[in-house]
C-alpha cells in the first residue's frame, strides 16, 4: 500500500480523539516505510547516492542498498513491533495505542506486496516466509483502497460536523 494510505488508515483507526492523536497515529502508520526507505530516498534526492531507475516499474531489488533491506525486515515484522510496543508499555506503565498504526501497516502490506519486490517479512527474524499478495498498485487493490478511505473520511467528517 502507498505510504499516504498507510498514514490515513493509521490516523483514522487509532487517532480519532484529537488532531495530535491523529498525526501521531498517522506517523506510526507511515513509520515502517519512512524508516526503511526514508534515508535512502533522502540520499538519492539530495544526490549523495544514486537510486535505481523506477521508470519501467519496480527495479531489481539488488539495485537497492542492503541497509534498506535490513531496515525493511525490521520495520515490516510483527516481532520487532511487539518488542518495541511492550518496552514502551513498560516505560509508560500503560499501552501506547497510537503505535498500533505500525502493525496495521504490516497487516495491510502482507496482502498487498508480491514476492517479487519487497514482500512483507512479517515473522522476521523467526521465519523467512513471505506471502505472495496482490500489488497495492494494481487496480483491484488501489481503487477500492481509495474508495474505502474516501468513504471513511467523509463519514468521519459528517459525524463530527453534526456533533457540534
Amino acid at each position: 500500500m502507498d505510504i499516504v494510505s498507510h498514514g490515513l488508515w493509521g490516523g483514522a483507526s487509532f487517532g480519532r480523539k484529537s488532531k495530535k492523536n491523529f498525526w501521531t497515529a498517522f506517523f506510526w502508520g507511515v513509520f515502517p516505510d519512512l524508516f526503511s526507505f526514508g534515508i535512502f530516498t533522502l540520499t538519492t534526492i539530495s544526490g549523495f547516492a544514486e537510486g535505481p531507475d523506477w521508470k519501467a516499474g519496480p527495479p531489481d531489488p539488488s539495485s537497492i542498498p542492503s541497509y534498506v533491506h535490513m531496515l525493511y525486515d525490521f520495520t515490516h515484522s510483527l516481532i520487532p513491533f511487539l518488542i518495541v510496543f511492550f518496552i514502551v508499555w513498560l516505560v509508560r506503565k500503560k499501552p501506547y495505542y497510537l503505535m498500533l498504526g505500525w502493525p496495521l501497516h504490516i497487516i495491510f502490506d502482507i496482502g498487498t506486496h508480491g514476492t517479487e519486490f519487497f514482500p512483507t517479512p512479517f515473522l522476521w527474524p523467526f521465519s523467512s516466509y513471505r506471502f505472495d499478495g496482490v500489488s497495492w498498485s494494481s487496480p483491484e487493490i488501489f481503487f477500492p483502497n481509495l474508495i474505502f478511505l474516501g468513504l471513511l473520511y467523509i463519514g468521519w467528517f459528517l459525524v463530527h460536523r453534526y456533533k457540534k
